[in-house]
Order: structure tokens, then C-alpha cells, then sequence
């Protein structure tokens, strides 16, 4: 047997899953590593204990599938996006934590460049939106704050990378600093046409050029390993952030096509081919790939509480005891008794991009009951998608024929219904649920010729459940005004 070993380095876990020929698991391995919160709003981690974890979920995996490295026929990388660390190119070793895509420290920074209205530049060159969520303003408050720093950076002594550079730095033991486009489009120091790191950008947030990795492709021949970490050497040939990774693991390779992803949160993006196209409604423009030198791009937008409403019942409200349970207790209901929760509990992500939005229940009666409110909250989920959906058909031109869909709340048939009817469209569930790491073995399969073409790689998704529209259109958007007229009510709450 030969096999794909593909590395999913999340924001709290370390993973590794060998593939085989015909995508199916052959070994998994998973290590949990600690998050460190020095202050309100900071999220940082220690890249050595990733690093650790990565290693150990490895040889976990190859242990789980009877496999040796012999058996691996290349490695693909797919990591959490905007977290970076600083390391000392001579030891390896990081100057601090890394700072985690959540991490808030540097919102105040980026109020001022906004007050100064450099906002819509660096979205013209970036495809982003001025925000702390992207790598670097984080880079520039290490390199601020850690004593010493800035003088080794400007010397080549220090270099910085998002999770998949640090892993490749270390499966090579120092010889390759790369990150792919997908990676680097995350960064606010890519431009988005050029694919290069721009000069001015690095001017703006104060980075010198020789801390950055080289933005190679996310396909093909990208880096080695040293046989010293891995018995011998296995070509690295396929690398993406874990969304973009998502979105080639659910073979969305036409434009228009779309995946969302159901966790925490809901990551939904949209391939739109090869133009770099700017948001006319505050979605995010970024690379989905590049292979053999060709760019695909994707429009992108993010819910922030997905998931996490249903968590809230259960441990909050405390109306369910699982989150399993909601399904059920909405589906002794018919509608949601006029009910309906915004769940902007830590502000609203896309299109409104309001950090002084609130959650709110409005429609309450006195015959409202457990089971309005866990109906609601699922309306809340699928109404939140459906806003970033429309956002992007407007932006695009496209209809979004169908979507594609992953991660935990997919398995909800209740949820999934209510976005096919608040969508107009069919809603596919993907049979393999590990779509990130699976995009990020594809990617690495391909360059090697594992996989011979996308087709090959269409023919190996399978559809677990579709789910196909049943409401009305007139009922459609009457659920549609009564969701964006509660919207704007929540919206600048807690503004001060």
C-alpha cells in the first residue's frame, strides 16, 4: 500500500491522516496542545509544543495504519491561517509565543490606520479588510515587543511564518522557508495580482523583507524532507490554508462553486476563477490555489458563531444536555413561534463586519417555549450563511447552484433543510468528513502523480444526503426580511 500523509495543524490540535488511492482513511493520529491567554483578547501558542504534537500524531498515524515511511508517497500541509511565530534561524528556536488568528491585541493599531483611511488601499491590494485577524499587525507587535528583535530582523537573523512554514522549516530542519499562496494571501503583505510580497505594505506595518519565506505554489515540487525526521526523504508538494484546503477537499474547482464549513464558526467560500476580483460587499478576496503557475481565487466570508449557539444552549440556557439534542427538541415545533436569535455575541462577522453588534432574542411571547428558541437558533446558524451567500452571488455574478458541506452541524438534517430552503438551493453533504486534510492530501497527490487530474479527484467525492428546497419563494423571503430587519436592530449595541 502507498498512502498520502496529509498534516492538519488546527488552532487547538495537532492531526495526521495517511490516504489511500481511493481517499479513504487508512491511519489517523491527534495531539491536543495547551492555549495560552495572557490577557483578555490575547491568544498565543507555542509553536514547539505544535511542532511536539505534529510529531506525535505522525508516528500515531503511520502506527494506526501498520505503515512505514516507505509507504508514503508525499506529504501535503494544511494549517490554521494567520497565526505566526518569529524564530532565530540559527537555533530554530521561537523568540515568543506564536500569536493565534484570534488573538485581538492589535485592534487599537488597526482603528488608527483605518481613521487614517488607509483601509480601502490595502484592500485594494490585498483582497482583506483592515482587521487584527490577519498576520501582520501581529508580526509587527513581536517584533515591537520583544527586546532586540527588530535589529536581528533586519539583519536576515530571525524568521517569521504562519503554521505551515514553521512545520516545513522544521520537516527540513532549517533548509526550506516557504509558505504557498493560499498561506501568504492571508498575511495583508501579499499582493493579490503579483502574488509577491509588496514593498509598500512591508513599509506600512514596518516588516524587513528578510524576515518572510519565499510564496512558492500549493502544488507541486516544494520542499523535501530531511531523512533525519523522517527516515528518508518524502518529497512536501502540497500545501493551503485549512479553507482553502476545505474547498479543493470538496472539489469545488468551477467557479461559482462553493463549500461552507459548519464548526465554531462557518467558514463559506466561493471559487471565482482565475481574475483577482475586489468585494463590493466587505467579503474577503483571497488565492484559493495555484498549481503548475495557474491562480484560482475565492471570495470568502466568515459567521463567528456557528456552533458555538448551540453550545451556548447547552451550557448557558442549559435547555439541551448535548449538542445532538437540539434537532430534536426543534423538531417538536412546526416554525419557530415567531422567534429569532441573532447570534452576534462577539460581533457580526460578514458582510457587516459590526464589532459592536450583540446577540439578541426578539419575537418572544408568552407561549414561546424551549423548542421556538432551539428552532430559532438554527434559523440563526443557516440566516447568517445565507447573508454571506447572497453577498457573494451579488459580488460574483453567479448563482450558487448548490453547497457543498462539512464539519460537525452538517450532520444536523434539520440545520441542513433550513439552509437549502433560506439558500433556494441544494445543500450536498460530503461522505468523507475530513475535507481539509483530504484537500491538502489532493494537493500533494497530484504533484506527484498519486492522483493523475482534478477529474480523477471529482470522480472520488461522494454525496453522504442532499437536501433540496421544499418552502415556498414567498415564504423564503419573508424568513429573509424578518432575519436582516432583526440584524439591524443589534447592530453598534455596544458601541460606546
Amino acid at each position: 500500500m502507498s498512502y498520502i500523509l496529509s498534516l492538519d495543524q488546527g488552532t487547538t490540535s495537532s492531526r495526521a491522516i495517511l490516504f489511500d488511492k481511493e481517499a479513504q482513511i487508512a491511519g489517523v493520529g491527534q495531539n491536543e496542545f495547551p492555549q495560552i491567554f495572557p490577557q483578555p483578547g490575547w491568544v498565543e501558542h507555542d509553536a514547539e509544543k505544535i511542532w511536539e504534537t505534529q510529531r506525535q500524531s505522525i508516528e500515531a498515524a503511520l502506527k494506526s495504519a501498520s505503515a512505514n515511511w516507505s509507504d508514503v508517497e508525499a506529504i501535503g500541509i494544511t494549517n490554521q491561517r494567520e497565526t505566526v511565530v518569529v524564530w532565530n534561524r540559527e537555533t530554530g528556536k521561537p523568540i515568543s509565543n506564536a500569536i493565534v488568528w484570534q488573538d485581538r491585541r492589535t485592534a487599537s493599531f488597526c482603528e488608527n490606520l483605518k481613521t487614517e483611511g488607509k483601509e480601502e488601499w490595502i484592500q485594494s491590494k490585498t483582497g482583506l479588510l483592515l482587521d487584527p485577524y490577519f498576520s501582520a499587525t501581529k508580526i509587527k507587535w513581536i517584533l515591537d515587543e520583544t527586546p532586540g528583535a527588530r535589529e536581528l530582523a533586519k539583519t536576515g537573523s530571525l524568521a517569521v511564518g504562519t503554521m505551515d512554514t514553521w512545520l516545513i522549516w522544521n520537516l527540513t530542519e532549517g533548509r526550506s522557508h516557504i509558505t504557498d499562496v493560499s498561506n501568504a494571501s492571508r498575511t495583508l503583505l501579499m499582493d493579490l495580482r503579483s502574488l509577491q510580497w509588496d514593498e509598500d505594505l512591508l513599509e506600512l506595518f514596518e516588516i524587513p523583507p528578510p524576515l518572510l519565506p519565499e510564496i512558492v505554489d500549493s502544488s507541486g515540487s516544494l520542499a523535501t524532507s530531511s531523512k533525519n525526521i523522517t527516515s528518508e526523504p518524502i518529497p512536501i508538494s502540497g500545501i493551503a490554508g485549512d479553507q482553502q484546503a476545505a474547498l479543493f477537499g470538496q472539489v469545488c474547482f468551477e467557479p461559482g462553486m462553493a463549500k461552507n464549513t459548519y464548526g465554531t464558526g462557518c467558514f463559506l467560500l466561493m471559487n471565482v476563477g482565475e481574475n483577482a476580483t475586489l468585494s463590493r460587499n466587505r467579503l474577503l478576496s483571497t488565492v484559493a490555489w495555484r498549481i503548475a503557475g495557474k491562480t484560482e481565487y475565492a471570495f470568502e466570508g466568515s459567521v463567528f458563531i456557528g456552533g458555538a449557539l448551540v453550545q451556548w444552549l447547552r451550557d448557558e440556557l442549559k435547555i439541551i444536555d448535548s449538542a445532538a439534542d437540539v434537532e430534536a427538541l426543534a423538531n417538536q415545533v412546526e416554525d419557530s413561534g415567531g422567534v429569532t436569535i441573532v447570534p452576534a455575541f462577539s460581533g457580526l462577522g460578514a458582510p457587516y463586519w459590526d464589532p459592536y453588534a450583540r446577540g439578541a432574542i426578539f419575537g418572544l411571547t408568552r407561549g414561546s417555549s424551549r423548542s421556538h428558541i432551539a428552532r430559532a437558533a438554527l434559523e440563526g446558524i443557516a440566516s447568517q450563511v445565507s447573508d454571506i451567500a447572497e453577498a457573494m452571488e451579488d459580488d460574483s455574478g453567479r448563482k450558487m447552484e448548490s453547497l457543498q458541506v462539512d464539519g460537525g452541524a452538517s450532520a444536523n438534517a434539520l440545520l441542513m433543510q433550513m439552509q437549502s430552503d433560506l439558500l433556494g438551493s441544494p445543500v450536498r453533504c460530503s461522505a468523507i468528513a475530513e475535507t481539509t486534510a483530504l484537500g491538502a492530501a489532493f494537493l500533494a497527490g497530484l504533484a506527484v502523480g498519486f492522483w493523475k487530474s482534478k477529474s480523477e479527484l471529482s470522480s472520488l467525492w461522494e454525496e453522504r444526503c442532499r437536501y433540496e428546497p421544499e418552502v415556498e419563494e414567498a415564504i423564503r423571503e419573508e424568513k429573509r426580511r424578518v432575519w436582516k430587519d432583526s440584524v439591524e436592530r443589534t447592530k453598534g449595541y455596544a458601541r460606546d
